[in-house]
């Protein structure tokens, strides 16, 4: 074999060595992809298989809506008050959603007691000024069509803002504003949110894109067409945002920690209640959701999402029900702490404000 001979065999051996490690390599990538693939069809298939099986709980474990039980004070049962009662949801909310509603029961028991009430929409995440100018439009709208002079309002979380909003920019069309887990001064666990989102951490992409993902599923679900804005809703629960918020409208804040705000403020009657505890149901999925967000409140107690001290206004009837975030506008009907039914706190409420003449 002459030395040419032998280069030329030394040079073929030698490319069909990286052809071969080539092969070899893009072998392994692709049955790395294959369990990529499968692991990710099998993901798909587990999480099929618990959505399903949400669905089969939902429909299992859905009772008949509740009929508001005995009252703890000694109120009329009659429910008519003077003014229509308007609802306004909170943060991720809407009013109906084909057969499901935010308030279930709620305002089937206060139109059974002779309330005139009406369920708002607004954004399902914005700012609580937008959302605020969004039910301003609504109330006028009401207003208009029934002949009312006022409404009462009532608001349960970001949707207190929006109530407190409406009160401030129209006090001649309010009569009473109500919150209900209601963050008057923050919530500590959009005091984390805010700080995940500053720092850009994976939890803050998490965040919103969950956030921008269910606001387009809410607006799509309900037939509405807002403007979702998920940074500029969490900016308005946190403890900046709400400091900022009660300096514009500070109307039945509480000047002292956990104290009373103002109960009436330019002819206007501030409520509020909330509940205290995260998990009171097994069967309630939120309880499970809710004992985890429950982690970041080191300060006080609190329903999941909102304080007991946070969520005081105007004259609190009381900040430790025992009931979540969710539980405490009776979501999911019936699956609540036996102690307290959420939709009879709405009744006992409305004949509260007949009371008084509202």
């Amino acid at each position: 074999m002459t030395r040419a001979q032998a280069g030329r065999d030394f040079l073929v051996g030698f490319f069909d060595a990286i052809v071969m490690m080539h092969r070899v390599q893009w072998m392994k990538m692709m049955v790395s992809l294959r369990r990529v693939a499968l692991w990710a069809v099998r993901g798909l298939g587990v999480l099929s298989a618990v959505a399903l099986l949400a669905v089969a709980w939902w429909w299992l474990t859905l009772k008949p809506l509740p009929l508001p039980g005995a009252l703890t004070q000694p109120l009329d049962e009659d429910a008519r008050t003077t003014h229509p009662i308007v609802l306004a949801h909170g943060m991720m909310g809407f009013d109906h959603m084909g057969p499901l509603t935010y308030w279930p029961g709620i305002v089937e028991a206060l139109q059974a007691h002779g309330a005139s009430v009406f369920a708002t929409r607004v954004a399902a995440f914005q700012s609580s000024e937008v959302r605020g100018e969004q039910l301003l439009a609504q109330v006028q709208e009401i207003v208009a069509r029934t002949g009312a002079v006022k409404v009462n309002l009532i608001g349960h979380s970001q949707g207190g803002h929006a109530i407190r909003y409406v009160a401030a920019r129209r006090p001649d069309l309010v009569a009473s504003v109500t919150v209900v887990a209601t963050p008057v001064t923050g919530s500590e666990f959009a005091d984390w949110m805010d700080d995940q989102v500053r720092r850009d951490t994976w939890a803050a992409s998490a965040i919103l894109a969950l956030g921008r993902g269910a606001g387009r599923f809410v607006n799509w679900a309900s037939g509405a067409t807002f403007v979702q804005d998920v940074p500029a809703a969490l900016a308005s629960l946190d403890s900046r945002g709400t400091a900022d918020f009660n300096r514009r409208f500070p109307a039945g804040v509480p000047t002292q920690p956990c104290g009373q705000g103002a109960a009436e403020v330019q002819g206007v009657r501030y409520f509020s209640w909330g509940g205290v505890g995260t998990f009171h149901h097994a069967l309630n999925l939120p309880d499970y959701v809710m004992s985890l967000t429950g982690l970041a409140f080191q300060r006080e107690a609190g329903d999941g999402l909102v304080g007991r001290c946070a969520s005081h206004l105007g004259e609190v009837i009381r900040d430790d029900y025992p009931l979540n975030h969710f539980q405490i506008v009776n979501q999911l009907p019936g699956l609540h702490a036996s102690e307290v039914d959420p939709v009879t706190l709405f009744v006992a409420h409305a004949q509260r404000l007949r009371q008084l003449g509202l």
